[in-house]
């Protein structure tokens, strides 16, 4: 079996290092290079050749951004961003992915020490996706851009109740599938919306940020107490876990610090389990793009309630492993591509079809 050949681009020679003998580790990963900085990495790219680039996003001369750009028209590589919690390297990691980066990492905040190869499973296991899907579908989804959302409206006074629920999980490829999905739902939409989307803390708040001055609904992350209203998306912060409560006052979210479920915190399991008890046959839940398994068996509980299911198609699928695994296990009622999906919950919540340039968006 041949190798996975791999590039190591960061300016700190401790990364340098460490990342090399966190991926040859594997037995499948041969580490053939390393680069300090953009310049260096494009010529390294000319003459080795890899299959995978890890990158980080600031570094002197050329940064992440533009090698990245050259990396994706130029060669057509895959490439792991390999990014800090400062606030420019994460507004610069949602740059990268919306350039065509596969998926990123985060580095310990404390890297210096043998903290680093907490994210060896984690590095190890996207350099194999990446390899393995096609960087061609991020371009497709990216393919055409979505119309611009009207101007928000404010939420009328009083809005205490949500009758119906959307719940989605999603992971690898989630950030720009939900980009595409998201500015497509329209404002009078009539359930409230639910969102694991796998990613650190420290993240989730920039990516709801962005997605919400995209898109006519609302989107946040997720906080305490939060209502969950019609028209409104909120998304688990990275590292809780989100669940519902109903009370008199409405349905709300709630944050817990519980261990991981399927390896996640938050995990779509937790969420689809709490949704299909609170809400059952009123739910809706989307299986998408990711790796794994996690809401496989959560999204069973929401059809063995009378709830809707679906799954996104392996096509419009960066990585398909949750979906893929959701309808092996029988708990999937239809499966639906990326490009229809917004189609598919106008009609399932609002009895219409969606106008012709959301469709083709």
């Amino acid at each position: 079996m041949n190798k996975i050949r791999v590039l190591v681009v960061d300016d700190s020679a401790l990364m340098r290092k460490m990342i090399p003998q966190i991926l040859s580790s594997d037995p499948g990963i041969e580490v053939v290079g390393t680069a300090m900085d953009g310049l260096f990495a494009l010529k390294k790219m000319k003459e080795l050749r890899p299959d995978v680039v890890t990158l980080d996003v600031s570094m002197p001369r050329m940064d992440g951004i533009e090698t990245l750009r050259h990396i994706v028209e130029d060669f057509g590589t895959p490439a792991i961003i390999v990014s800090s919690l400062a606030q420019r390297d994460t507004e610069l990691t949602f740059q990268a992915l919306e350039i065509g980066a596969f998926d990123f990492v985060t580095k310990p905040q404390d890297a210096i020490s043998v903290h680093i190869t907490e994210i060896g499973e984690e590095l190890t296991a996207k350099v194999k996706a990446a390899h393995e899907n096609p960087l061609a579908r991020l371009r497709m989804v990216r393919s055409r851009p979505c119309p611009l959302p009207e101007k928000k409206q404010a939420r009328p006074a009083g809005v205490k109740s949500v009758d119906r629920l959307l719940a989605i999980g999603i992971s690898t490829g989630g950030p720009n599938a939900l980009s595409y999905l998201l500015p497509q739902i329209p404002k009078d939409f009539p359930a409230g919306i639910l969102i694991v989307q796998h990613m650190p803390a420290g993240f989730t708040e920039m990516f709801a940020s962005r997605l919400n001055t995209a898109c006519e609904i609302e989107v946040k992350e997720a906080k305490d107490g939060d209502l969950v209203l019609p028209g409104r998306a909120l998304i688990a912060p990275g590292n809780r876990h989100l669940k519902i409560k109903r009370m008199a006052l409405g349905t709300i979210a709630v944050l817990s610090d519980a261990p991981p479920v399927s390896g996640h915190r938050p995990s779509a399991d937790v969420l689809f389990r709490s949704v299909a008890a609170e809400y059952g046959q009123r739910v809706t839940a989307l299986i998408m793009t990711g790796m794994g398994s996690d809401g496989a068996e959560g999204i069973g509980e929401i059809r063995a309630r009378g709830g809707m299911t679906v799954a996104q198609d392996e096509e419009s699928c960066i990585v398909f492993g949750m979906p893929k695994v959701a309808i092996e296990k029988d708990h999937i009622a239809k499966i639906v591509s990326l490009r229809n999906m917004g189609a598919f919950l106008a009609d399932h919540f609002l009895g219409k079809e969606v106008a012709h340039g959301a469709l083709s968006c």
